[in-house]
């Protein structure tokens, strides 16, 4: 079996369908339906169910698939690892963070690792933080900057290297602003303007309602804290920052006191537990740690 013809198999797999695979791997219809033919052929047994306009794995199909990745993985850590031998930090670093990490955190690390390491070229993806724990688990990054759970999941690894405290604030003009001490029940009842139900930020503040029974009413949702920022400016609802973003600059902004249990933002560094690192990837984690 060669790693070509497992490519194509998983990609066939995951796509559910030939052409859309060819897609995702730069080839031509012709040329994937081959490489499929040729595992077949070297296995002596159907892999996939052709229908009319579908296609799903037979029974071999299926026993192949948790294979077929471990198989890839472990040609490309020993590949990694003969790499490395040479101890230079060259190559891909693929990359992903939050855009307020990549914004208030990453800047003065990556110009030290631009600085340090110029053979070195890196791949730099914004995600949330529940598409970065998808990338790292599916291999699509090698790192990733983000808002940490409070438990990880056993095959990945994690690292606390800053965390946020979480503040409450609305417009300087908005309702809220005159209430010396809101309730949770108050705030429940009034617009808020907060990141998408599915990230770790969201599911924090939220926590506090629904212990009391209540619920939030967000109808704006965004993941970019910058644009929560301006839109709380402007007086369309209330939300959550942290409060590093927060200075008494910020003339159109008051923080008001948050009548919920204290909340804290965990940021770190998530990866693989069981893939090898590049030597890119371990002279990054060495600067952030240093940092």
């Amino acid at each position: 079996m060669d790693t070509q013809s497992l490519k194509a198999f998983l990609s066939v797999a995951d796509q559910g369908s030939f052409s859309l695979a060819a897609e995702q791997l730069y080839l031509t219809q012709s040329a994937v339906s081959k490489r499929i033919q040729h595992l077949e052929s070297q296995l002596d047994t159907p892999l996939f169910e052709r229908h009319n306009r579908t296609i799903s794995l037979t029974e071999a199909g299926r026993a192949l698939l948790p294979k077929a990745q471990q198989i890839l993985d472990l040609v490309a850590d020993t590949e990694l690892k003969l790499h490395n031998l040479s101890g230079e930090v060259s190559g891909t670093l693929s990359l992903a963070t939050s855009h307020h990490i990549g914004l208030h955190r990453l800047p003065p690390v990556l110009k030290e690792f631009v600085r340090c390491y110029p053979a070195a070229q890196l791949n730099l993806e914004f995600m949330g933080s529940e598409r970065a724990y998808q990338a790292i688990s599916s291999r699509q990054v090698e790192l990733a900057l983000t808002t940490l759970e409070n438990e990880s999941p056993p095959h990945i690894h994690s690292d606390l290297l800053w965390q946020d405290d979480m503040v409450c604030v609305c417009s300087t003009e908005h309702v809220l602003a005159s209430h010396a001490k809101p309730s949770l029940k108050l705030l429940a009842q009034t617009p808020a303007i907060l990141p998408e139900r599915h990230t770790i930020t969201y599911q924090l503040i939220e926590s506090a309602f629904l212990k009391k029974g209540l619920k939030l009413q967000a109808p704006m949702p965004t993941n970019y804290l910058e644009t929560i920022k301006m839109m709380v400016s402007v007086g369309l609802g209330w939300s959550m920052l942290p409060q590093s973003m927060v200075s008494s600059s910020d003339s159109h902004l008051c923080v008001i006191p948050w009548p919920g249990p204290e909340i804290k933002r965990s940021l770190g560094l998530i990866r693989l537990k069981e893939r090898t690192l590049s030597n890119a990837a371990q002279a990054l984690i060495d600067l952030l740690n240093k940092g």
